[in-house]
């Protein structure tokens, strides 16, 4: 597994790391055993980077990703968590009280005194703007509560006010195939300012497996089944936002793409993640041991090179430029 800096923190984490919303039960049902042998599977295969949320499950999977870490404790993982979701979203909410309630609430999930990664989880867009939001942030490295701090964006822009603050480790952005805004602006500036950029939606929610047809159904509590319109969330976190008919078409484009090379869809999806320059880590998700491990492959493909990267950008720009790029 290829191994990289994530930004600001100076940790060492794998390439590929989990994505861990769907433990929580946002994509259908996910017993306490499956989801403890997915993180089993994710570090045998050599993955250090563990991404959660305060609200994924209303705080499961940290428990569960804690539950696994003291069970294992010869696993060296990075665990990085968000914060901020937990109430409406007005900028207002985004306190100091609210800070340190929620920050205490993840390290009694996670079993841990200190927090090795807090990121805001997305929130309102006039968030990034405000001192005192960052002040308090500082304030909670201070008092060792929480190692670092990062952002976890819906667009570019905010992408770029965070990057701006001299104290932000990272930034969580929308990044696939399917999403290529990032790379015109985003990634150069995280690299200019070392600052760690985590890939996540990296399969467009499972788009990029090449494994859906126009007529695949999900389970009702399923976020691909109830917030395709953004109704919920942002429209963006499923499937990139892209039209789920497109995306399934384009994915058969991507599909062929990728054998050229002896790849399956999704290695090769995530392996080129993987391997733009400013990419800290990859973050798909996984519901199964297969897959954690089959996603894990991806850490180790040799380099895609240039044309495979053209042929990704030609069709982007044929396919979703025009209905996603001005979007986020």
């Amino acid at each position: 597994m290829k191994t990289s800096t994530l930004g600001r923190t100076g940790a060492t984490v794998s390439a590929i790391g989990l994505g861990t919303w769907q433990l929580g039960a946002d994509w259908g049902d996910v017993s306490e055993a499956d989801a403890h042998a997915v993180l089993d599977a994710a570090v045998e295969s050599g993955v250090t980077m563990f991404d959660t949320a305060d609200v994924y499950g209303d705080g499961r999977s940290e428990q569960l990703i804690g539950q696994y870490l003291r069970q294992r404790p010869d696993a060296t993982v990075f665990v990085a968590t968000k914060m901020g979701r937990r109430l409406p979203q007005v900028p207002e909410n985004y306190s100091t009280e609210n800070f340190r309630a929620w920050n205490e609430r993840s390290l009694k999930n996670l079993g841990v005194e200190t927090l090795d990664l807090v990121q805001l989880h997305c929130p309102p867009t006039p968030v990034y703007s405000i001192d005192r939001v960052y002040d308090d942030l500082d304030q909670l490295v201070a008092e060792g509560k929480i190692r670092h701090y990062g952002v976890s964006v819906e667009t570019s822009a905010e992408a770029l006010t965070a990057i701006a603050r001299p104290n932000v480790a990272s930034v969580q952005i929308v990044l696939n195939a399917f999403r290529l805004k990032p790379l015109d602006e985003v990634l150069p500036a995280a690299i200019a300012a070392g600052v760690g950029i985590i890939a996540r939606v990296p399969l467009a929610s499972g788009l990029l497996s090449g494994k859906y047809a126009k007529d695949t159904t999900f389970a009702e509590n399923d976020h691909r089944t109830y917030n395709r319109d953004g109704s919920h969330f942002d429209q963006g976190e499923t499937f990139a936002g892209v039209d789920f008919a497109t995306g399934v078409e384009a994915a058969q484009e991507f599909s062929a793409l990728a054998a050229e090379h002896g790849l399956e869809p999704a290695t090769a999806a995530l392996a080129w993640l993987a391997q733009l320059p400013g990419v800290s880590t990859v973050i798909p998700g996984a519901r199964s041991p297969e897959q954690a491990r089959a996603n894990a492959t991806a850490g180790e493909v040799a380099e895609l090179g240039p044309e495979f990267h053209a042929r990704v950008v030609e069709l982007y720009d044929r396919r979703f430029r025009a209905a996603v790029h001005e979007r986020w």
